[in-house]
């Protein structure tokens, strides 16, 4: 750690002088100088905080902003204020607004993948056969998509991200390729990946036009499960019966 020089701290009360002398200059031009302060606030909290202690910081608003009020809420400037410090702030440890979003969405991503694996481990200990597995998949992905809906929508919103920065595809393809492989195990010699998307979106347009009411307009119900069962089989092959 570096001392200040005896020269430093000669400077030191001229140097906050100088501060104080621009802020009340500030203030008598016409800027408030509450805004000065609240702007000096921030900047200490900043350098309180460090890089890595604020980048933490605005992932975790971030997180917490979207789960509250959606994908469209996660502006650099809301997302500043809410963290408690200058809006020009995020810019610099996110040079772009994709990489403070992806940042937030692989928060998402990682959590997703914890809770498959979760699933997996339970399917490990019940010796559940592939099917199984992607009817357990199939439950994780909906329910996250319920639970964590502004989450949710940003995750998979590819021209709102910069998949390729951050380690956001390593925490996203992986899920992908989990249920490809057990699609590979169901529909042997087929196109495991095609198969594999086209569920996928079946159980992504499911998830969507659930949540907007669309569903239960045509059906007439609230409960979706049969077309879950129906999307799985379309894409699987019925189910064995259970004996």
């Amino acid at each position: 750690m570096s001392h200040p020089s005896p020269q430093d701290r000669a400077r030191a009360p001229r140097d906050a002088d100088a501060g104080t002398d621009a802020r009340v200059a500030g203030a008598g031009a016409g800027t408030d100088a509450r805004d000065v302060d609240a702007d000096a606030d921030a900047g200490a909290r900043e350098s309180a905080d460090g890089r890595d202690g604020l980048r933490e910081r605005l992932v975790r608003t971030g997180v917490a902003l979207v789960d509250a009020e959606g994908a469209q809420a996660l502006t650099l400037r809301e997302i500043a204020r809410r963290a408690g410090v200058s809006h020009g702030a995020p810019r610099r440890w996110f040079p772009t607004h994709l990489d403070l979003l992806s940042a937030i969405a692989r928060e998402g991503f990682a959590e997703l993948a914890a809770r498959v694996a979760e699933a997996d481990r339970e399917a490990d200990r019940a010796d559940a056969g592939p099917r199984e597995r992607v009817e357990t998949l199939t439950r994780v992905y909906l329910g996250y998509a319920a639970e964590r809906r502004g989450m949710y929508e940003l995750m998979f919103r590819h021209d709102l991200l910069e998949s390729g920065r951050l380690g956001l595809r390593g925490t996203s393809l992986p899920l992908f390729a989990r249920l490809t492989a057990l699609v590979a195990e169901l529909r042997p010699g087929t196109d495991a990946v095609t198969a594999a998307g086209a569920l996928w979106a079946n159980l992504h347009g499911l998830a969507q036009l659930h949540h907007w009411g669309s569903l239960s307009l045509a059906t007439g119900s609230e409960d979706f499960a049969p077309l879950v069962r129906a999307a799985l089989d379309a894409h699987l092959g019925p189910a064995e019966p259970t004996r």
